[in-house]
């Protein structure tokens, strides 16, 4: 369990990354439902989602910048001027921290959005964040306050490793770690489909693919040991495992999940 943070977080968007903020926080016991505010479109949709952790929804952006002592924007990237362009002021009067999930949008542009005195940290986080198990790339420069910065870490560490990347290379970082656990999940379901195939029930197949993937993650974390020894400590000579590998060697694997991501860095 995390510290509480102090204050209360306001989300200008609640859609399903920043619902999965919001339910990491509370799961860690950073935050309780009371300390969140959040706006979005559909107001109805809003209120049955913000039920569901005690959060309190709000009509517009303004209310939330009003309630809040930090903002995460979670709109989508093509609306984030025009839903803060209203709102610059009340921004910078109270000196609110804005952390943004809105890929592409860069210290750079929030400052030319804001003003050089806006205080933003640009992040990408991904949807395993809200069982505390997430990634969350932070641009590495930021115009945080050190308490700001404070308040930050007190939110996101306990939820997710928080891995610093200048913004030159925030997209390919974005694409390791929020990309990929669609991979990750296609890689499950097709382990899961080839455990049926050979008589397991799907649900035994699906948690004996999914606990392997959390501990292979859990293995690397804590030892740092290169994957390839990793894979070479699991092939005996002449065993199951080094056919199965050489089968996924002679079918392209590792040139197969490069090209998934040379596929989204060069749209």
């Amino acid at each position: 369990m995390g510290t509480c943070v102090s204050g209360t977080v306001g989300f200008i968007g609640y859609g399903n990354m920043a619902q999965a903020i919001a339910k990491g926080a509370l799961n860690a016991g950073v935050l309780q439902g009371e300390n969140i505010v959040a706006c979005a479109h559909n107001f109805e949709k809003l209120e049955r989602n913000t039920s569901l952790i005690g959060a309190r929804a709000m009509r517009t952006a303004q209310e939330v910048c009003e309630a809040s002592d930090v903002i995460i924007i979670a709109v989508k990237p093509y609306q984030v001027a025009e839903v803060l362009k209203p709102i610059c002021e009340v921004i910078n009067e109270r000196g609110i921290a804005v952390i943004s999930v809105a890929a592409g949008w860069t210290l750079e542009r929030y400052m030319e959005l804001l003003g050089k005195n806006a205080h933003v940290q640009c992040i990408i986080p991904n949807t395993p964040i809200a069982v505390c198990q997430g990634v969350t790339l932070a641009e590495t420069t930021h115009t945080l306050s050190d308490s700001q910065l404070s308040m930050f870490s007190a939110l996101f560490e306990p939820i997710s490793l928080v891995e610093r990347v200048n913004s030159d290379h925030m997209n390919i970082a974005m694409c390791i770690s929020s990309c990929a656990p669609a991979f990750t999940a296609m890689y499950m379901e097709a382990l899961g489909d080839a455990g049926v195939k050979y008589g397991l029930q799907r649900d035994c197949a699906y948690r004996l693919a999914a606990k392997m993937i959390e501990g292979v993650g859990a293995l690397y974390m804590d030892s740092r040991t290169h994957p390839g020894i990793m894979k070479d400590a699991v092939c005996s000579p002449g065993g199951t495992t080094i056919r199965g590998v050489a089968e996924l060697e002679s079918r392209g694997f590792r040139g197969d999940v490069i090209a998934a991501v040379d596929a989204i860095e060069n749209k």
